[in-house]
């Protein structure tokens, strides 16, 4: 179930003969909505993860592109595409990734504590967790979980896998639980997994090189959409769209004091799920939306 699903096509103003990029095909909700609306358009799609691309319709104006969307430059080259008239990412992972045990993408099931996308990438959450020094794991922790005391856990770690490796989720569930802060279980332990996840599959560097990527991709008019579910990918993607730098908070400015900037912001504050989407995709409930134009 595709979140903000109307809001995105709404956003990406879409053209019946225009070039879209769908870079986050997942389970190709918001794919087959944009092919509904393109008559003699093109749509190219990038997702790493072999089951996506076993799950993509069969559609002469589809072009699955199976690598990260980080090479969204130089696969658009290769294919002969200079230009594009908008870019939809949704940056949230998979209820299919979150849902299949083996993944290791979620605590509620036993698995292997495995959390790539990609499975031919060469490290794993258990290598994070077997190999990192201290200091390592503590900024995996704090930059990427916004866990403020994480050097309890983090030392719970390191005294595990002296005697016995990281292995399944039970193996990292059985040091985490004590760590737990007050009642807040459940919401403490997504923010373990959800560091483990961004550091095994790089996702903030990812997120960087591709926006910085649109830019040179856009034409003129061209719309970016983009999909958020936590506070650090949303302030990339803020920061981005007002002032053309990922790291960058003020525009730069020319001569006489004019902002030089290469997008105008669509959606000046994040556009999230009405209450009826909310009870019916609980995956919708962190969800934020932001959509820009190329100038």
């Amino acid at each position: 179930m595709p979140v903000l699903l109307n809001d995105c096509i709404e956003g990406l103003k879409l053209k019946p003969d225009g070039t879209y990029v769908d870079l986050t095909f997942g389970g190709g909700g918001h794919t087959r909505e944009i092919l509904n609306k393109l008559i003699n358009g093109r749509l190219i799609v990038f997702d790493q993860d072999e089951d996506a691309y076993r799950n993509r319709p069969e559609d002469e104006r589809l072009i699955f592109v199976r690598h990260n969307f980080r090479y969204l430059k130089n696969f658009l080259r290769y294919i002969g595409i200079e230009k594009v008239d908008g870019i939809l990412a949704d940056l949230g992972v998979s209820s299919h990734h979150f849902d299949t045990p083996e993944r290791g993408f979620s605590f509620r099931f036993e698995g292997d504590l495995d959390m790539r996308m990609n499975k031919q990438a060469s490290i794993t959450a258990a290598d994070v967790l077997n190999t990192y020094d201290e200091d390592s794991l503590f900024k995996v922790f704090k930059n990427y979980g916004e866990i403020k005391k994480s050097g309890k856990l983090v030392r719970a770690i390191i005294a595990q896998r002296t005697t016995r490796p990281f292995k399944m989720i039970s193996d990292l569930l059985q040091v985490a639980e004590p760590c737990v802060p007050g009642r807040e279980k459940n919401k403490f332990l997504a923010k373990v997994f959800q560091a483990l996840r961004i550091e095994v599959n790089r996702e903030m560097e990812a997120l960087k090189d591709m926006l910085m990527q649109t830019k040179d991709v856009l034409a003129p008019g061209g719309r970016l959409v983009v999909i958020s579910y936590h506070s650090l990918e949303d302030r990339l993607v803020k920061n981005f769209m007002k002032t053309g730098d990922c790291e960058q908070t003020q525009p730069e400015q020319d001569f006489y004091g004019k902002p030089l900037v290469p997008f105008i912001a669509i959606s000046r504050k994040p556009i999230v799920a009405g209450e009826q989407e909310l009870q019916s995709n609980t995956r919708s409930r962190s969800a934020k939306l932001r959509i820009c134009e190329k100038l």
